[in-house]
């Protein structure tokens, strides 16, 4: 059997998997065990599995993962969402459009204290939607306001998938989140200007709100004001190399734990179930990230990187030619599975391949992210549309699948853009050097 059918069997085999139920941790870890079992020895499949977990969490860098989600837990449990709401919808809530403009711009605030697509689609739709619904949106665009504004949590620094895909191939992680703040405030005008275009083309689906006075926008301001110095000052600390990645997580972390203090919403009981959902999700990312290495370590010795590189040179395809390949699989990839799993299971694969033809590998991490969020909205499967679902229980797919359309393309504008003009993903590293 050749390599290309190994390689074809070995993902056919993992997607399988998933499809009966299995998570993709477990899938790709056996899949990948099996396979080097089975291809190469015995040996190599025994020492892989006693050596690799421990080498892959020992690693200092993964350090910055946990201390990124505990100020991510920290903030959501001192309901930091709903001030981010409040205080957008006060400054632009009165125009047409405005409330799918405001939760847009929460999103984007939340999720830079986040770091998960997941976690600030499902926070905000609980926050946005029946607000939304309280002042006459169509449904479909209300939830396509937060699924698509859920999408910048991976982009946003400080992002888990950036922190992972630094790990993954070894790109400076601080030099990553700061690549991610122009497409990320790319990506918020462009949903803007998206909202701004479909609510003059159908005033009914997202009519104005209220006008809120000065002093009660100045209330909201202040709300949230402590926690916004502190995200200026975690991206502003690596931006002039005052502190590293891990190191900002754990100033993230401290500031998150003293706000959730100053709002008298951290008692002891909630203290230990942030310490517990931290573990968890900590345990889940580790768990993926040592399956999705045992499976690229069977692609990388059967030499199924190099047979690709070498089928596009004989192919004769460009450089934007093989990115636009890529781009392809990740939309297909995304309709059955999540960006975490995307990410790991394709980049130790693309990664050689893109720097061999030059690509910058600051700018691949940013478009490979880009494409990934394109991926959580795109119908018919796409990710945080069913996250909304799961928790506006009462939502039609067909109305959100509608209402979505505008965003996804703003988001295929954006990778247009990201792809002509590279040097918007990679300005800001190279001025902090």
């Amino acid at each position: 059997m050749g390599l290309w059918e190994i390689a074809g069997l070995s993902f056919g085999g993992v997607f399988m998997l998933m499809i009966i139920g299995m998570p993709i941790a477990l899938a790709m870890l056996l899949v990948g065990l099996g396979g080097i079992w089975f291809t190469i020895s015995e040996r190599t499949a025994m020492g892989m599995i006693g050596q690799l977990p421990i080498n892959a969490t020992m690693s200092y860098e993964l350090s910055v993962l946990p201390m990124f989600i505990l100020m991510g837990v920290f903030v959501t449990r001192a309901r930091m969402s709903e001030d981010l709401y409040r205080l957008c919808h006060g400054f632009v809530g009165h125009l047409r459009g405005g409330l799918a403009a405001a939760t847009v711009l929460a999103c984007g605030g939340f999720s830079a204290l986040s770091g998960s697509s997941i976690a600030t689609a499902a926070t905000m739709a609980k926050v946005a939607v029946p607000e939304m619904r309280r002042y006459g949106y169509a449904d479909g665009f209300a939830a396509a306001a937060v699924a698509s504004g859920g999408t910048l949590g991976i982009l946003i620094p400080p992002s888990v998938i950036l922190v992972l895909y630094g790990i993954a191939t070894g790109t400076d992680i601080g030099a990553l989140f700061i690549a991610g703040i122009l497409p990320g405030l790319l990506a918020i005008a462009l949903y803007l200007v998206a909202i701004r275009i479909t609510a003059q083309l159908d005033p009914g689906c997202a009519p104005a709100a209220p006008r809120q006075d000065w002093p009660e926008r100045i209330r909201n301001l202040r709300s949230v004001g402590p926690i916004l110095l502190l995200f200026i000052g975690i991206i502003g600390g690596l931006y002039q190399g005052v502190f590293t990645p891990t190191e900002a997580g754990g100033v993230g972390a401290t500031g998150a734990f003293v706000f959730a203090l100053w709002r008298r919403s951290m008692s002891f009981r909630v203290f230990i179930d942030s310490l517990v959902e931290t573990v968890q999700t900590t345990a889940s990312l580790f768990l993926v990230l040592i399956g999705a290495l045992v499976f690229s370590n069977f692609m990388n010795l059967l030499g199924l990187p190099g047979a690709l590189s070498d089928l596009i040179t004989e192919l004769g395809l460009g450089p934007t030619a093989v990115i636009f390949v890529i781009f392809a699989i990740y939309l297909v990839l995304g309709m059955f599975m999540e960006s975490l799993s995307m990410i790991l299971l394709t980049i130790p694969i693309f990664f050689p391949i893109v720097t061999d033809l030059g690509f910058d590998p600051i700018w691949f991490g940013i478009f490979a992210v880009m494409v990934t969020e394109l991926s959580l909205i795109t119908p018919p499967v796409g990710l945080n549309l069913f996250v909304i679902k799961s928790v506006i229980i009462d939502l039609s797919m067909g109305a959100v699948y509608r209402g979505i359309l505008p965003f996804v393309l703003a988001d295929l504008v954006r990778i247009a853009i990201i792809i002509a003009v590279p040097a918007i993903a990679t300005i800001l590293p190279e001025l902090a050097k």
